[in-house]
């Protein structure tokens, strides 16, 4: 009987505490939601996988969590913990991304910028609810929509808080669907939703070279904190449009880009253990990032009819939505609020250009918070 109890001691039955359970059941909605909903499927799905091993408690001594010095999860969560898995992503990001609609019409780059006041409105808030200027900073990041920025950020200022900060950026990208469109619809009215744009112009090859290189050298000199994303970013697309590296480019936009993202999703669930993740300040973590991704898409919105105003050829208010950095499913979300208006009105190619350019903006935003808060 002694043995049997001594061996019921280390079982996970024995160890387990009320968070962890909690911990456990939120893994399982995140997996419910990427197959049943179809929400981000590839990043919620090994994330809830992994909160889940994350929570399955262990006994003193032997090395299992993210956590435990010398343990195989503490090996893959070293590419979270020190800024490795973004710059990997941003690559294949790069590679994927197709710069045309923004270079056929660069004002719309204006509708990116302005989406990134979610980003500044949470540190203020986070500062008033008195997180150090470091943490405000990573906290705020998260109104980029933008999961490997924040990643990035949170690394660099606030290690301690990367969990619940990934937890919450990818959440609240995974939600685009649900969150926008009562935003959009608020802000505009019908008569704003059913303005048509006229088709992008043709975009040259040499201009499609030409801007990573370019585009990187302006973005870093104003920013050299963004030097990793960006410049990853732009390698990414540069292998893409030269047309001499193209197994290169197809190696970033497939087995890489798939293998960074599964290691990364299952080391940032692990880290949500609940002795670590359930606490006051990640409730509010969560609840200023849903602030945060508020005003940022009705920024880009607000900011698209203030731009009507000294316009000639308007453009259609909703892919102001699109400015947050949620690529491509806030572009997606633009066109499905079109098309209950007007099912003819094709607005997909359009939104990409705020959208493409809120990537750059976030990752810019993310170099200055880190050159003014990091040093």
């Amino acid at each position: 009987m002694d043995i049997l109890l001594d061996f019921l001691s280390t079982t996970g039955f024995f160890q387990m505490t009320m968070g962890n359970f909690i911990m456990i059941v939120i893994g399982i909605f995140f997996i419910a939601l990427a197959i049943i909903k179809d929400y981000e499927p590839l990043l919620l799905l090994p994330i809830g996988f992994g909160a889940i091993i994350g929570n399955i408690p262990s006994i003193a001594g032997m090395p299992l969590s993210v956590y435990d010095e010398g343990s195989v999860l503490s090996y893959l969560y070293f590419g979270v913990s020190k800024g490795i898995f973004p710059p990997l992503i941003f690559l294949g990001i790069g590679a994927m991304t197709d710069f045309s609609c923004m270079l056929s019409n660069p004002k719309l780059i204006l509708l990116g910028a302005a989406a990134q006041m979610g980003i500044f409105a949470t540190l203020i808030g986070a500062l008033y609810l008195g997180f150090s200027p470091a943490e405000a900073g990573a906290i705020g990041i998260i109104g980029g929509a933008d999961g490997p920025t924040a990643i990035f950020l949170a690394s660099k200022l606030a290690p301690h808080l990367l969990g619940a900060i990934a937890i919450a950026a990818y959440s609240y990208m995974a939600l685009v669907p649900v969150i926008q469109p009562p935003i959009m619809n608020l802000l505009t009215t019908k008569k704003e939703r059913l303005i048509r744009m006229a088709p992008p112009r043709q975009v040259t090859v040499r201009e499609k070279i030409l801007f990573p290189v370019g585009a990187l050298i302006i973005t870093t000199l104003i920013a050299p904190g963004a030097l990793v994303l960006v410049g990853m970013l732009f390698l990414g697309n540069l292998l893409k449009e030269s047309g001499v590296t193209e197994r290169l480019a197809e190696t970033a936009r497939t087995s890489l880009i798939d293998s960074v993202t599964i290691l990364l999703g299952v080391s940032v669930g692990a880290s949500t253990q609940a002795q670590t993740f359930l606490t006051p300040g990640s409730l509010l973590i969560f609840g200023l990032g849903a602030a945060s991704f508020c005003v940022a898409t009705a920024s880009g919105v607000l900011f698209a009819k203030l731009m009507n105003l000294f316009l000639k050829e308007k453009i259609n208010p909703l892919i102001g939505a699109a400015g947050v950095s949620a690529v491509p499913d806030s572009a997606r979300v633009v066109q499905m609020v079109a098309r209950k208006e007007d099912p003819h009105n094709f607005l997909l190619m359009h939104a990409m250009a705020p959208n493409i350019a809120g990537v750059l903006g976030s990752a810019v935003a993310a170099g200055v918070l880190w050159s003014v808060l990091g040093l």
